[in-house]
């Protein structure tokens, strides 16, 4: 493989395209690379780099038999007003013109070639217009030219403000006009181009102009407005796009949290640090004191504590041991430990949440689809009005009318400029899906952060909800005509193929009984209220009084002891063998220690808590009692949440489900808010618009305050746009003229439009500064 800046003896004619950003890149870059018989071009030596360390990211697998690479233009882009925008590499939006963002940002800040662009324009020809417009206001006192004279120089200097600096708004403005989308870039370009071109033709044949449009010796022209305007939305977007580029920092710090190497312990014995990317599921890994975790997976040897905090917001520290599963990028802090991958690449907690922070910033919140009817439709209108500002006062107002009928026009479509209005959603949604992440909160969408809030009624599960979900053996109990340890057997033989948390500790104790377990024959779960097999030629129903009632089995002779167990909150399962009642077995789950607190900050704030489970009734009003949770729904099949659900939503409440597991998926679906726990199963994850990394109820809490002061934060943005806009626009019109004979330049209403989208990205940012605990 040919590395950077080593010659090639056979190069072919250079690509224009730079293989990491897909911008177009001139034959005389001098940052330049020979891959495969290709001469390569890149905008950037930072790119180029990029390149080198990983070529095979950027070209086609054809590379590696030896063909010619397909070079791949750089990573997906979106826009943040319009996700629905994709395309590959950077550009403008086709709907608004915004210049498109990854829509995955990098560990290392990306050198946004829009920002590089604008920045260039901007410093390069802010010398021309302050001095043209020195020369324009500064009059016969600081201009040392006069008459037609002073309009050919101001000329000279606004063309290239007004024809290069300006030339990626007009751009745009057509665009808009292309895809029928009018945006604030339609304004602009209007706005700029009137001013300039009346200017222009004043200077090249100024008698065709009325004798009262001359102003001394010359005719009035108004390139310092056009050249002001476009320094002036220049900078504003200068700042938006720095701004807007502190959004990503959420993401850019998770992506920091991954190790960027693993120790693997190989078959032999000999250890070897080996890239991340080489880990496998199934591999041994050592993960020393003071070392990260490298992927998910299980502890096999060793004890220590470990924090979490980076992915769950706990503060305290967690003692693992063998058997105990740990998360990647999570840190060792003193003892060493072994542990076996499990999850690796994209399928590890980390790229998981890394997924849902980017997609949640992509998604649009109900709120801004009004502000985007309104934005649209409000282009159109200022148009309109400043055609009429235009032709009232030509007609009606002061000489010389028609100047200032102009000047007014030109100022209504500048100071109007939607883009504070477009902005005003998006990015309180891109900042506050950064914050929920680094709390232990993951919102699939904006709709999520924008509905939780509205919240009344929330329904929970228990096992792994409002308990553990890691339950110990309790104790089994034998029916006539069987013993305990064929019970235990039996039981913990068809458990094997069960993931819920109740088998996993019927198995183990068998296990550690030193019990002989078979292999089911067959297995099925029976929806969420236990499961059937066949084990060593016998059918097996393992479940609560409802699979047992289902199955026609007599579950009396037991019964008395099974409700006293349940009064004590354990979980029972009977067993039935062959359809006869063999016995029943026992298993505690430890309530939360943060369950109780957050059930009663959650009630104090007005919401009414159901527990539904398909456990026991009486051990379901067990933990319930000691929880404070008043009203229980017990032995729940999972159609049973799911109605219980739709029954709620009927009666008008808004509902939030939170559970962990499989029969949870269909309520969680149906729920207005589906909280899903992160400790919990994937399947239930998925169904979910809201994950609590730690599986810890507070979250919920936490998650319902960002949820109230996003909003809060969306309102005043948009409350601000509207004013902006509703003050702006009469006053730019001259309709205060007649009571104060003061007119609102253009150069006035290009500084307040970049100052209005400013002034929303930082309100937006200041979300990264609430309290939510």
């Amino acid at each position: 493989m040919s590395q950077a800046n080593q010659p090639h003896p056979t190069l072919q004619t250079p690509s224009d395209r730079d293989p990491v950003c897909g911008m177009t890149v001139k034959a005389d870059s001098p940052h330049q690379t020979s891959h495969a018989g290709q001469q390569l071009l890149f905008c950037s030596q930072r790119c180029l780099e990029k390149f080198t360390a990983e070529p095979s990211r950027y070209l086609d697998a054809g590379h590696a038999h030896g063909e010619t690479p397909t070079v791949d233009h750089g990573a997906e882009y979106t826009c943040p007003m319009h996700p629905e925008i994709l395309q590959i590499g950077p550009g403008t939006c086709p709907k608004c013109g915004m210049a498109l963002e990854p829509v995955m940002p990098e560990l290392e800040e990306e050198d946004n070639p829009e920002l590089r662009d604008f920045s260039r324009r901007f410093w390069w020809t802010l010398p021309f217009t302050v001095i043209v417009t020195v020369l324009a206001m500064g009059g016969h006192a600081l201009s040392p030219f006069h008459g037609a004279t002073q309009n050919w120089v101001e000329l000279a200097l606004a063309t290239p403000v007004a024809l290069w600096a300006g030339w990626p708004f007009y751009v745009r403005c057509v665009q808009s006009f292309i895809n029928r989308s009018p945006n604030m870039w339609t304004l602009i370009g209007l706005g700029t181009s009137a001013a300039y071109l009346y200017s222009l033709i004043a200077t090249l044949a100024p008698g065709v102009f009325p004798d009262h449009f001359m102003q001394g010796e010359r005719i009035g022209v108004y390139f310092e407005a056009a050249a002001v305007i476009i320094s002036l939305t220049l900078l504003g977007q200068i700042l938006e796009l720095k701004a807007r580029s502190q959004t990503s920092a959420a993401i850019r710090s998770l992506l920091g949290l991954a190790p960027k190497t693993a120790r693997r312990i190989n078959s032999d014995g000999s250890e070897e640090d080996i890239p991340l990317t080489h880990v496998h599921s199934g591999d041994k890994l050592r993960v020393r004191p003071g070392e990260k975790v490298p992927v998910d997976g299980l502890v096999v040897e060793g004890e220590s504590a470990v924090d979490e905090s980076m992915l769950t917001g706990e503060p305290v520290p967690i003692m693992k041991r063998a058997g105990d599963s740990l998360i990647g990028a999570t840190l060792n802090s003193h003892g060493s430990l072994v542990m076996q991958a499990q999850k690796v690449g994209s399928s590890t907690m980390l790229a998981q949440i890394v997924q849902m922070v980017a997609q949640a910033q992509r998604s649009k919140a109900p709120m801004q689809r009004l502000a985007d009817v309104i934005a649209g439709r409000f282009v159109l209108a200022v148009i309109a009005i400043a055609i009429l500002t235009f032709v009232v006062w030509g007609l009606w107002g002061p000489e010389p009318s028609w100047v200032f009928g102009l000047i007014n026009a030109v100022a209504v479509l500048i100071i109007a400029c939607p883009c504070a209005l477009g902005l005003a959603t998006p990015m309180s949604v891109m900042v506050a899906t950064g914050k929920a992440a680094g709390s232990g909160v993951l919102f699939r969408d904006a709709a999520a952060i924008e509905n939780l809030r509205k919240i009344d009624t929330l329904i929970v599960d228990k096992t792994g909800t409002l308990t553990e979900g890691r339950p110990a053996f309790h104790s089994v109990e034998a029916a006539p005509g069987f013993t305990r340890d064929e019970v235990l057997r039996l039981a913990a033989s068809l458990d094997q193929g069960s993931e819920h948390p109740l088998a996993h500790a019927i198995v183990d104790h068998a296990r550690s009984q030193g019990l002989a377990l078979s292999t089911p024959e067959t297995f099925e779960s029976a929806s969420g209220i236990g499961v059937r097999g066949k084990v060593d030629g016998r059918d097996l129903q393992l479940g609560n009084t409802a699979l047992m009632n289902d199955a026609g089995v007599d579950a009396s002779p037991l019964k008395a002891h099974a409700e006293q167990l349940r009064g004590e909150g354990v979980s029972i399962m009977f067993l039935a063998v062959d359809n006869v009642l063999a016995g029943l077995l026992a298993v505690a789950d430890p309530i939360k220690p943060t369950s109780k607190l957050a059930i009663q900050r959650l009630q104090a704030d007005g919401i009414r808590v159901i527990m539904a489970t398909g456990d026991g009734l009486t051990t379901a009003r067990a933990v319930a009692r000691e929880l404070g949770i008043e009203e229980v729904h017990g032995e729940v099949k999972p159609q049973d949440k799911e109605r219980l659900t739709a029954s709620l939503q009927q009666q008008g409440h808004r509902v939030a489900m939170a559970g962990d597991g499989i029969n949870d998926a269909p309520a969680l679906a149906r729920a207005d808010i589906g909280i899903a726990m992160g400790t919990g199963t994937d399947v239930a994850m998925n169904s979910a618009q809201v994950t609590l990394v730690k599986g810890d109820l507070l979250g919920i809490l936490r998650a319902r305050s960002l949820s109230v002061a996003t909003v809060r934060n969306m309102h005043q943005n948009l409350t601000f746009a509207f004013l902006y806009n509703a003050l702006g626009v009469p006053l730019a019109a001259g309709l205060l003229y007649p009571l104060t004979g003061l007119l609102l330049s253009p150069i006035i209403a290009a500084l307040a439009m970049s100052m209005s989208s400013a002034s929303v990205v930082f309100n937006a940012l200041r979300l990264r500064k609430v309290s939510i605990d």
